[in-house]
Parts: structure tokens; C-alpha cells; sequence
């Protein structure tokens, strides 16, 4: 038995789709949007497709833009010769908040996770190792999550760029601003201690 119109349930399953999204949430959303006036929906639908038709990878660091090169990229106030490498935009957006790189990018797309059936051909290496081989790059910083995936591109990404003779670091571990060292496990405590810095 259908409880829904058949369009309201389209509208359930399509927002299902997003990641995180779960069967009730969606409902709540697809009711929601029902509940919208007229010109809010047709914004919000506008603004879909909007971002859909503008937004693309930047040739040069495959970050997102809707320009022909992304705003960091074209920055000439940035360091050119030290990319920052991450796995998702979203991350790009995390480094930036912190105000203390001033070097540039590269966006991986993913990381390597062969339980999910993603493999070093899914993700954005080529093209980092392109932009190595120009020669005008002097550090390349992993900064992919400390998790199984995360580590497993770092390391594989740091064998691909030593024969090209460019310093690889990874953003240092260690335990959080705030916390107790009581709650922080083995691992996070072995990584803070490896990293410690003179002070």
C-alpha cells in the first residue's frame, strides 16, 4: 500500500541518496520542501542546478571553483612550491580556517580504500605527480585523515614522490587542545610524542 503520492516518495528516495541521510530524515526533508512556499522551492531548485552547471575542479589543484582556476591557485601571495595535500574540499576549507598555510593545495578526491573499491587510479594522483615533476616544488605535506585509508595514500603517495627528490612531511598527531591526557589512547599519545617540538 502507498502512503505517499508517488512524487513525495520520489522526493524521499532522492534525498535517501545523500550521504548520512537516513529513510526518516529524508521524509522530514521531502515533507519540508512540500511545506515551502513556491518561490523558496524554485530557489532552492535553482540553486542546485546552479552549482551543478558552475562548479567545477581547478586544472591546477582539482579543488572546486566555479572560475577557470580557484582563488588560492591564482593567488600570487601564495607558496607555490609547497602543496598541501588533502582527500575531500572540505578539508581545504578546515586548513584554511587555521590562517597558517600559505602554501597551496591539492585535492585528492578520496583516499585509497579497497573495501569500498577505491584504488590509487580513483583518486587525483596523476595529477599530483604532474604538478611535482614541473620541478617548482619543494615540499609536498600529507595531510589525509590518521585513519587506516588516510595513512595507507600517505604512504603510498610519499613512495611515488621520493624518487623525485621533493620533501615529504605529514601533519604532525598528537592530543587535542583542551583534552586530558588520561582520556587519550595509546596510539594518539606514541604519534604526540614522536612529533614533539622544542619549546
Amino acid at each position: 500500500m502507498q502512503y505517499f503520492p508517488a512524487a513525495l516518495q520520489d522526493l524521499a528516495d532522492a534525498f535517501a541518496r545523500l550521504p548520512g541521510i537516513g529513510g526518516k530524515t529524508a521524509q522530514r526533508l521531502a515533507f519540508h520542501v512540500l511545506e515551502l512556499p513556491m518561490d523558496d522551492a524554485e530557489d532552492f531548485a535553482d540553486a542546485i542546478l546552479a552549482a551543478k552547471r558552475s562548479v567545477h575542479t581547478c586544472p591546477c589543484c582539482q579543488n572546486l571553483t566555479d572560475r577557470e582556476v580557484c582563488p588560492i591557485c591564482d593567488d600570487p601571495g601564495r607558496d607555490q612550491s609547497t602543496i598541501c595535500v588533502v582527500a575531500e574540499p572540505r578539508d581545504v576549507i578546515a586548513m584554511e580556517r587555521s590562517r597558517e598555510f600559505s602554501g597551496v593545495y591539492h585535492v585528492l578526491h578520496g583516499v585509497i580504500s579497497p573495501l569500498n573499491h577505491v584504488s590509487q587510479d580513483d583518486i587525483r594522483i596523476r595529477e599530483l605527480l604532474q604538478r611535482v615533476g614541473q620541478g617548482t616544488v619543494r615540499e609536498v605535506i600529507m595531510a589525509t585523515n590518521p585513519d587506516t585509508e588516510g595513512e595507507a595514500t600517505a604512504m603510498y603517495i610519499s613512495r611515488l614522490l621520493r624518487p623525485m627528490e621533493v620533501k615529504v612531511t605529514r601533519l604532525a598527531y598528537g592530543v587535542p587542545v583542551g583534552s586530558q591526557l588520561e582520556y587519550a589512547d595509546e596510539v594518539t599519545l606514541s604519534r604526540a610524542l614522536e612529533g614533539r617540538q622544542e619549546i
